[in-house]
């Protein structure tokens, strides 16, 4: 198969705002350039990515996946609403089985849920069966999920006899390895425990970072008590909210070929490759462009999309633009950051271009917003809209996947 790599590249201004915070609360950073950056980590974007798949509709559901601890739970609800006879304790036994066969993960109840359970058969009261998790979040698709839930049902007389069965075990395992989701198969599947159940992501996301030096700030704030009476002053309760605002630098690598070969199995007899891959990419695009984190949005309303974005279809190997902004972008009074990021990269693409692509292979779109993006308009083909920018792509990617290797 043809080596095909699609890289999405955006500028992004956010208001003062907290995306993504570290464990004191306050916004991430990294140092890159010898200054201070606002970071976004990559999986908070790839969170944000997935979860745009469902709100905006971009996919079908039986085309994502879901990723839990509560994973036989989740099949159990599946085998019930298949086949009603089976009681809800039988039905997590079947799927606690079934998982374990098909993952090579062992499942238990949680401690904690377990102490409460035996502490309540010791004061005589009744306690429920409680649902076995897996010690790790996994990964799988609505059709591994179904195709497991009919597994069960079969094997539900004697579940552990039925998957002794070399065979049966053997099916288990296929189910869980083919037929992968569009997000599993972007993303990736990880399972320590259990190596062979991994899936290698065909999409690497790279920490968003301010292109110019950002120091967070604080904001001191006052809640006020409603039923407090006159004779009452002072606040009902004080705190503070780091934040920061920031012109990020957003960067997305698609290996479609990889794409393609996670997507593979499990597809339509009736559907070309070139069909779902495409589908999966136009969705990506389109996702990661269009999302954002919503972390604190509550408190901050940082509802922006990109000023500008850069995707690059080519066939050599991925490509960041990241180091144009590794000498920090200085505003001059009340120019903003913006316009001098978008020089920047429209200076540092054809050069880098030039030094190390493949002009013949190399397809490149430009969406921009406002004047201060003006120079990029000379860096690809430009788009007039999100929706054309995505449909170019997408076909861009399908013509590719369908001509000979």
């Amino acid at each position: 198969m043809n080596r095909i790599f699609l890289d999405v590249h955006a500028l992004q201004t956010v208001p003062p705002s907290n995306l993504n915070r570290d464990d004191t609360g306050a916004p991430k950073s990294a140092v890159y350039g010898g200054v201070p950056r606002a970071r976004v980590s990559s999986q908070a974007w790839k969170r944000a990515t997935r979860g745009y798949f469902n709100t905006a509709q971009l996919l079908d559901p039986s085309e994502l996946g879901v990723r839990t601890k509560k994973v036989a739970e989740l099949l159990a609800t599946r085998i019930t609403d298949r086949d009603a006879s089976i009681a809800e304790a039988d039905a997590l036994r079947l799927a606690a089985a079934v998982i374990e066969t098909a993952t090579g993960m062992k499942l238990a109840v949680p401690e904690r849920k377990a102490r409460g359970a035996k502490a309540k058969a010791a004061a005589g009261k009744e306690t429920a069966d409680e649902a076995p998790r897996s010690k790790y979040l996994l990964f799988l698709s609505a059709r591994q999920l179904d195709g497991l839930a009919a597994l069960a049902i079969d094997g539900a007389a004697d579940i552990t006899a039925y998957l002794t069965d070399k065979d049966n075990k053997a099916r288990a395992k296929r189910i869980a390895d083919t037929g992968h989701s569009v997000d599993i198969a972007l993303f990736g599947r990880m399972v320590a425990d259990s190596t062979d159940f991994n899936v290698d992501a065909a999409c690497q996301v790279a920490h968003a970072i301010s292109v110019h030096r950002v120091d967070n700030e604080s904001d001191y704030f006052t809640a006020v008590d409603d039923a407090n009476t006159d004779a009452e002053s002072g606040a009902g309760m004080i705190g503070t909210v780091d934040f920061n605002s920031a012109t990020l630098y957003r960067y997305a690598a698609v290996s479609v070929h990889q794409l393609a070969a996670n997507l593979g199995e499990g597809q339509r007899d009736d559907e070309p490759l070139a069909t779902p891959v495409r589908r999966a990419v136009e969705a990506f695009v389109h996702a990661f462009i269009a999302s954002l984190p919503t972390g604190k949005i509550n408190t901050f309303g940082h509802h922006t999309l990109p000023d500008a974005v850069v995707v690059t279809l080519r066939a050599t190997r991925p490509i960041s633009f990241v180091a144009a902004f590794e000498e920090p972008v200085t505003a001059e009074s009340g120019s903003g950051h913006l316009r001098e990021a978008s020089d920047r990269l429209a200076a540092y693409i054809p050069e880098i271009e030039r030094a190390y692509g493949d002009e013949e292979s190399t397809r490149t779109w430009v969406l921009r917003v406002g004047s201060a993006t003006g120079k990029l308009a000379g860096v690809g083909e430009e788009a007039s809209s999100l929706t054309s920018l995505v449909e170019a792509v997408g076909g861009a990617v399908a013509e590719r996947l369908e001509k000979p290797a």
